[in-house]
């Protein structure tokens, strides 16, 4: 049976639209339904490659994911990643289709639209059900002529729409009232209903806030959710980073043993690398800048980024450059993350300016390695084999999504051996280990989601010489249940506080 498409469009940013989506996908799978997501335009640094090497955003593979499928780049057609304040890379289709200001990305808007319209029909044609997501406001004025994400998709899919604003910000009134006013009435015949999210408290109390609600928009309050904090799935951008942690201070956390600390770069990309190791009971994650020292902490890790020489130049700016470098010659131990990588090398050259200006910048000379930025961009699935300390000989699934290549010049040896890229066979090193092991850096992402390797590496830290973490736990999650579990809590949270024999009765044929 083919079900009327619903649609999760937001009073603003991180009112809870990808989660909710997420939810809905989890609770639909559960009843048998073949269910898909939907986004047509993303803007996020947090992305995934697919199995073909297309990238996309990082909340539709959650979204995949909960839907019970892989993730495809259908599912989100356009990927917007911020490389500057006012530009952006532009990936169609899970590939890179150019560098634009807004201004021209905005031209290029009527062949996008067609392409958007592609993935939207195969998603439909092959699933029963198809659950978008909005971007951003749903009534940001200036922007509708040229929208593709929002009430001009809704329309075109023919979707139920149902606007989530999060009342933990304040200003719910204006947020579901101010918004249905500034609709046209094309789009208030769309609007079936709202979600009011992230309440706290009792929920009695908001009864006359739904009746206001109702009575001026004429439409329904479809439910209200409690505020969920305990709840654990990976965040849609950098919009979110700020709700978690960000000193790692002298002493861990209460119950905590290994303190990691994950620089803040402006450009951050792919934090979600990091999930796993903060969702394990032994270890302290915190996100920390050049406020916060580095006194304390076990183990340091220099993430992605979307703009290497930019942040680099941002580390020197602030100091945070010679803290780490000092930070190192202490004993420290250092992780690099493909841009994390780079920076910890050398030299990062950019002579075709695919950064912005052609120019060079002296790294931290942590590793004898130096990058050049290359024109072409990497987007594979690889299965790679660890070749240090305790993790070695491992094989681990995880992907590539960078545009340098990196070269070792001196002492130490890679740290993984790739053996296929998108089911190709190949024979390629990555990465790069220093002599004692303390140091190095790779270009893939997703290595702490495999559960051996996670465990083989934080145990050969919690278990070191210096027995500083003596009489810790080893670590033991499983992520991959973790996440799944999950799912399901929000899908019970979700049936718990929706009112889905009427969000069920929107979606009829």
């Amino acid at each position: 049976m083919k079900y009327r498409p619903l649609m999760i469009l937001g009073s603003g940013s991180d009112v809870g639209k990808s989660i909710i989506t997420a939810g809905l996908c989890r609770i639909f799978h559960q009843e048998g339904l073949r269910v898909a997501p939907f986004k047509a335009q993303n803007m996020a640094l947090n992305s995934f490659i697919t199995p073909e090497g297309g990238e996309m955003g990082r909340a539709q593979v959650v979204q995949a994911q909960a839907a019970g499928l892989a993730p495809h780049v259908d599912m989100n057609p356009i990927l917007l990643k911020p490389s500057s304040e006012v530009g952006s890379q532009v990936i169609v289709h899970g590939q890179v289709y150019g560098n634009f200001s807004a201004q021209e990305y905005y031209r290029h808007k009527p062949r996008l639209s067609r392409k958007v319209m592609e993935s939207f029909r195969r998603l439909s044609l092959n699933h029963e059900l198809v659950i978008l997501e909005g971007a951003g406001s749903a009534v940001e004025l200036n922007l509708k002529k040229n929208d593709l994400v929002n009430f001009r998709m809704a329309r075109r899919a023919g979707a139920a729409v149902l606007l989530v604003a999060d009342i933990d910000r304040g200003g719910v009134f204006a947020a579901t009232i101010g918004s249905f006013h500034l609709l046209t009435p094309g789009e208030r015949r769309l609007l079936a209903g709202f979600i009011i999210n992230k309440f706290r408290g009792d929920p009695a109390l908001f009864q006359e806030g739904e009746r206001i609600i109702e009575r001026r928009t004429r439409r329904p309050v479809l439910g209200v959710l409690p505020y969920a904090p305990d709840l654990a799935l990976p965040e849609e951008d950098s919009v979110a980073l700020g709700r978690k942690g960000k000193v790692a201070g002298s002493q861990p956390a209460a119950g905590k043993s290994l303190r990691v600390g994950v620089v803040r770069l402006p450009h951050i990309s792919n934090y979600t690398d990091f999930d796993p190791l903060e969702q394990e009971a032994g270890v302290s994650l915190s996100y920390l800048d050049h406020r916060h020292g580095l006194d304390g902490v076990d183990l340091l890790i220099l993430p992605g980024t979307k703009n290497t020489i930019s942040d680099l130049l941002h580390l020197k700016e602030t100091g945070l450059f010679h803290e780490i470098q000092a930070y190192a010659r202490g004993g420290g131990r250092l992780v690099g993350i493909c841009g994390g990588y780079q920076i910890m090398g050398r030299e990062v050259l950019d002579p075709l300016g695919v950064e912005g200006p052609p120019r060079s910048e002296a790294g931290l000379g942590l590793l004898p390695v130096v990058t050049t930025m290359a024109g072409v961009k990497a987007t594979t699935q690889v299965r790679a084999r660890a070749l240090q300390g305790r993790t070695a000989g491992l094989l681990i699934e995880a992907y590539e999504i960078h545009m340098g290549d990196t070269r070792g010049q001196g002492e130490g040896q890679p740290a993984f051996e790739i053996s296929s890229r998108n089911g190709r066979q190949v024979k390629v090193s990555d990465g790069w280990t220093s002599p004692d092991r303390r140091v190095w850096g790779t270009y893939l992402h997703g290595l702490f989601d495999d559960d051996e390797f996670r465990r083989g590496f934080l145990s050969e830290i919690i278990f070191s010489e210096a027995g500083s973490q003596a009489g810790a736990a080893a670590p033991s999650l499983s992520f991959r249940d973790f996440q799944e579990a999950q799912l399901d809590l929000l899908a019970d949270l979700l049936r718990t506080h929706l009112d889905l024999a009427r969000i069920r009765a929107l979606i009829q044929p």
